[in-house]
C-alpha cells in the first residue's frame, strides 16, 4: 500500500529557499539607494541623507548576516520568512517615516512584502503581515517628517489626499492579497494533485513491469540450470550401475526439478515475448472486455449493474492502458458509491467514434462540482460513502487518501490523455435523476495503437483525418 499523506501536505521542501528572500532584498535596497541619491542630488531635494543611508544599511546588515550564517540552500520556515517580511515592511516604513510619510509616492511599496507573503505563506500569517503594513500606514498618515520639497524644504499636501492614500494601501493589501493567495492555492493543488496522478500511474506502471522482470529473471537463469542439468546426466553416466539406490534416486530427482524449473522458466519467457510483441494475454481487449473489467468488481456490492452494448460495424480493439482503466474505473466506482439501487452502463460504436455513457440513480452532480469539473480538491464525498468494495476506490485511497476530491481529477486527467473527452452532467426528465458521464473517442484514436502493431486490423476502416483527432 502506497502512503501519499505526506505529499498532500505542506512538505518542507516547498518552503521558500533563503537565497530567494535575499536576493529579492537587494533589488529593493538597489532601488531605495538609487531614489535617495536621486532626490538628494539629482533633484536637490533636501533629505536627511544620512538617516536615509543609516536604515537602507540595516537591511544591507541583515542581508550579509544571513549570506555568511546560511548556506544559499536554505529553505525558512513559514515564522521565520514571516518575520523577514515584517523586517522589510518595518524598514520601509522607517523610510517613509523619513520622507514625508504617505506624502510620499513610494508609500504603495507596502504592497510588495504582503504579494510575496500571500503567494508563498499562509494565510494567517499574509494576515498578520497585512494589518501590520495598514497600522504602520496609519501611523504614517499621522506622524512623519515633512515630505523635502524645492522651496523652503517642506510641503503639507492636504489630508485628504492623505486619507486617499491610506485608503488605496488599504485596499490594495486586502486585493493583492487575496487575489495572489487564490492564484498561488490553485497553483499548488494543482501540483499536489499531479503529483499523486503520478504516484498512481507508478502503480500501475510497475504492475505491467512485472512480467519483464520475470522474462529477465528467466534468461538469467537458464544457463546455470542447463549446466546443473549436464552436470546431473554426466554423474549418472560415470556413476551407471554401479550407483547406490539412494544417489541414483538423488540424481533423478534433481534432474526431475531442473526440468520442473526449466518448464516453470519457459512460461515466464513466452509470458515476457508476448508482452514485448503486444500479443500477450489482455494486451490487446475488444471494448466489451474493457468494460466487462469495469464491471466485475461490482458486482457483488448490491447495487445492479446494467450493461448495454451495440454499435455499427465490427467491435473496436485497443491496446490495454492501465491509466485509462483506472481513471474509467474510478468513474464507475463513483457512480456505484452514489446510486440507489441501479447503474446502467452504455457501449456504443461506430465506423467513425467511440461511445462509454455510464449513468446512475443518486442524486446527482452537485452544482459546484459541474462547475468546477477537473478541478483537483473538489469533493462531496465524505469516508462514510466509500461501499469499501469497489476496486478503484481502494487504489484511489492507497495512492492519495479518501474524500480529497482527487479522484475526479485524476479519472478526467487520465482518460483525456488517451485523446478522449470527458463530459459530466445530470439527468434531467420528468421522475429521472442522477449523474451522466460520457466518455468518447475518435476511433481511429481508440484503435491507433492496436493499428500500430497490426496494420492488417480493421482494413475496411478508413482512417479520418488528423483534424478529427481534436475534442468535439
Amino acid at each position: 500500500m502506497i502512503d501519499a499523506a505526506p505529499e498532500i501536505g505542506r512538505p518542507a521542501g516547498r518552503h521558500l529557499r533563503l537565497d530567494t528572500f535575499v536576493r529579492l532584498r537587494w533589488l529593493a535596497l538597489t532601488g531605495q539607494s538609487a531614489a535617495v541619491v536621486g532626490a538628494q542630488f539629482g533633484l536637490g531635494l533636501n533629505l536627511p541623507f544620512g538617516w536615509c543611508f543609516l536604515v537602507i544599511a540595516a537591511s544591507c546588515w541583515l542581508n550579509l548576516a544571513l549570506r555568511i550564517r546560511f548556506p544559499a540552500s536554505y529553505r525558512l520556515s513559514d515564522d521565520s520568512a514571516a518575520l523577514l517580511l515584517a523586517f522589510d515592511i518595518v524598514q520601509l516604513a522607517a523610510l517613509l517615516f523619513l520622507t514625508g510619510g504617505l506624502q510620499n509616492p513610494f508609500s504603495l511599496l507596502f504592497l510588495a512584502p504582503v504579494l510575496i507573503s500571500a503567494t508563498a505563506l499562509p494565510p494567517d500569517r499574509t494576515l498578520a503581515l497585512g494589518l501590520l503594513a495598514v497600522g504602520l500606514a496609519t501611523l504614517l498618515a499621522l506622524v512623519h517628517r515633512p515630505l523635502p520639497w524645492f522651496a523652503d524644504g517642506r510641503i503639507e499636501l492636504p489630508f485628504l489626499y492623505v486619507s486617499g492614500v491610506w485608503t488605496a494601501i488599504l485596499l490594495g493589501t486586502a486585493f493583492t492579497g487575496v487575489y495572489a493567495w487564490r492564484v498561488a492555492e490553485e497553483t499548488r493543488q494543482l501540483a499536489q494533485a499531479l503529483a499523486a496522478t503520478e504516484l498512481v500511474l507508478a502503480r500501475e506502471q510497475h504492475l505491467s513491469q512485472l512480467d519483464g522482470l520475470a522474462a529477465a529473471a528467466a534468461h538469467e537463469l537458464g544457463t546455470p540450470l542447463g549446466t546443473i542439468m549436464v552436470v546431473a546426466k554426466e554423474l549418472d553416466r560415470l556413476l551407471g550401475p554401479t550407483a547406490t539406490p539412494a544417489v541414483a534416486e538423488d540424481l533423478k530427482l534433481l534432474r526431475d526439478q531442473v526440468d520442473r524449473c526449466r518448464g516453470i522458466l519457459s512460461k515466464l519467457t513466452s509470458l515476457g515475448e508476448d508482452n514485448e510483441e503486444g500479443e500477450g494475454f489482455l494486451q490487446t481487449v475488444t471494448f466489451g472486455h474493457v468494460v466487462e473489467e469495469l464491471v466485475a468488481p461490482q458486482r457483488a456490492l448490491g447495487i445492479a449493474v446494467a450493461v448495454t452494448k451495440q454499435g455499427e460495424g465490427p467491435e473496436p480493439v485497443c491496446r490495454r492502458n492501465p491509466g485509462v482503466m483506472f481513471g474509467l474505473a474510478n468513474i464507475v466506482d463513483n457512480a456505484v458509491d452514489f446510486a440507489d439501487s441501479r447503474v446502467e452502463i452504455e457501449a456504443r460504436w461506430s465506423l467513425e467514434r467511440v461511445w462509454l455513457t455510464i449513468r446512475d440513480d443518486g442524486p446527482g452532480f452537485p452544482s459546484e462540482v459541474l462547475l468546477r469539473a477537473g478541478e483537483p480538491y473538489v469533493t462531496t464525498r465524505g469516508p462514510e460513502r466509500s461501499r469499501g468494495g469497489s476496486r478503484g476506490a481502494d487504489q484511489a485511497g492507497d495512492a492519495v487518501g479518501a474524500g480529497l476530491g482527487l479522484g475526479l481529477f485524476i479519472a478526467k486527467t487520465l482518460i483525456e490523455r488517451s485523446g478522449a473527452q470527458l463530459v459530466l452532467s445530470n439527468i434531467t426528465g420528468a421522475g429521472e435523476h442522477g449523474a451522466l458521464v460520457r466518455v468518447s473517442w475518435a476511433r481511429h484514436i481508440f484503435e491507433r495503437d492496436v493499428i500500430a502493431h497490426q496494420p492488417v486490423a480493421h482494413n475496411s476502416l478508413r482512417p479520418l483525418p488528423e483534424r478529427d483527432a481534436a475534442p468535439i
